[in-house]
């Protein structure tokens, strides 16, 4: 279901707005416009739909018009041409009333400056939106805590702003946002202003709370990382275009213009990319009940020393290697299930490939990659993950590689734990394992930093 949709949105300030407008149908360029009218093209011809439920990314340079799209979603700005419509209801014909009610109840907003009041309590300012409805009293505290409560505020309704962490009052800011019980929240640049360690935590809290509360969230950000580790989808701008929209992984693997794939060019893919982005069909696979011989043969036929064993359904049981294979046939086994091994690299689907680095490099074996019911969804080789990571050192803006410090490993590292481990180091730098098995999904969460 759409919750929130745009169409032909425009703003244009200053002279002749609307001659601006016609001009840009006709195909004329925002300098073009801006020379023969005096007026600026803040948004040009833009469309957007934001489904129930989904966080949605505007991202762009400063003076790319992605605040001023998104201001006229609630009419801080009227838009100059285009229609708005929320839930249904066309929002640019609503009188001044209506506007009130809709910005009072359907739609909050989350500033990047916090815009908390200094005479206030932190559970005043939390309270403030509430009040501005005429919500009773014990009602409005009632959620104002509760929403604190949601945001790691607890003990701290007593305070003011100033004696808070840059981090903490933006708590307080998304605090007051979610005690409305708005559907629709929109973040302008929220974190921008914080420091790298805090601006991750407000990220995972972020997440955290829409994979529980299911807003419909349209959040502004300059920050390409951010868009990428937030964004159900991302709608990328550019002098007031939107020159593409689509999910992250379309976005950096599929650029639809020369500035996008410009603009994506540096994004560390590991953060992005996911298993399912990589996997490839497995050469082949044998069954537990294949005769050590037929399985010699099909080991030879495709030039494989070891290969994947699974079950008629796909489920994954193990693996087998040619020399195990060949000393069975010797003995005489009926088939290879007394000779599977289980130390190979496995994943999840939605494992970012940043995590699976480790498991690709340790073993010989691709990478298995696994549904929910340990079925075999695919392999990815080696050689693939790590192309796939070639430029995983890039850093973020905020130059801060993971929220812990750290990016998945390097070559040496790996080198260096797989020595510490008691594994043999192939020449190439990377370790090759016979003892270990992996289950699958990988490293902690990432940590977090409270303010």
């Amino acid at each position: 279901m759409t919750m929130i949709r745009g169409e032909h949105l425009y703003k244009v300030f200053g002279p002749q707005a609307r001659k601006a407008v016609d001009l840009f149908e006709q195909g004329w360029t925002r300098d073009e416009v801006k020379e023969q009218t005096g007026a600026l093209g803040a948004v040009i011809d833009a469309d957007i739909d934001v489904a129930e439920g989904e966080l949605f990314v505007v991202m762009g340079l400063s003076g790319s018009g992605k605040s001023t799209l998104v201001r006229m979603i609630n009419r801080l700005h009227d838009p100059t041409s285009g229609t708005v419509e929320i839930d249904g209801v066309n929002v640019t014909e609503l009188d001044g009333k209506e506007l009130r009610d809709l910005r009072a109840g359907k739609v909050s907003m989350v500033f990047q400056r916090f815009a908390l009041f200094p005479h206030m309590t932190i559970l005043d300012n939390a309270a403030w939106g509430l009040e501005t409805q005429q919500v009773d009293k014990d009602e409005r505290y009632e959620k104002a805590r509760k929403a604190l409560s949601t945001v790691g505020l607890d003990g701290w309704e007593a305070n003011y702003a100033s004696e808070l962490s840059g981090g903490m009052q933006q708590r307080v800011g998304l605090a007051r946002a979610l005690a409305t019980e708005a559907d629709i929240l929109l973040m302008d640049e929220p974190f921008s202003a914080l420091d790298p360690l805090i601006k991750r935590d407000m990220q995972s809290l972020l997440i955290e709370l829409q994979s529980e509360l299911r807003k419909s969230i349209i959040f502004i950000t300059h920050d390409l990382n951010e868009a990428m580790r937030l964004g159900d989808r991302i709608a990328v701008m550019k002098d007031g275009r939107i020159e593409q929209t689509g999910e992250p992984d379309e976005i950096l693997s599929n650029p639809a213009t020369e500035y996008v794939a410009e603009f994506v060019r540096d994004v560390d893919r590991s953060r992005v990319l996911t298993a399912a982005n990589a996997v490839q069909d497995p050469l082949v696979t044998l069954s537990p009940d294949t005769q050590p011989r037929a399985a010699m043969v099909q080991m030879r036929d495709h030039e494989a020393p070891e290969l994947f064993v699974t079950e008629s359904d796909r489920t994954l049981v193990g693996a087998v290697r040619d020399d195990d294979v060949a000393e069975a046939a010797k003995r005489g086994d009926r088939t290879i299930r007394d000779v599977l091994h289980h130390d190979y690299g496995q994943t999840g689907e939605d494992t970012p490939l940043g995590h699976t680095l480790l498991d690709a490099a340790r073993y010989t074996l691709p990478l298995a990659v696994v549904d929910e019911q340990g079925r075999l969804v695919g392999v990815i080789p080696r050689v693939t993950l790590l192309s796939a990571l070639a430029n995983r050192d890039v850093l973020a803006e905020d130059g801060d590689p993971d929220a812990n410090g750290s990016g998945p490993p390097d070559a040496a590292e790996l080198a260096a734990q797989a020595a510490n481990d008691g594994q043999p180091v192939a020449s190439d730098g990377q370790a090759h394992s016979r003892g270990e098995t992996t289950t699958g999904e990988t490293p902690a969460e990432e940590g977090a930093h409270h303010g």
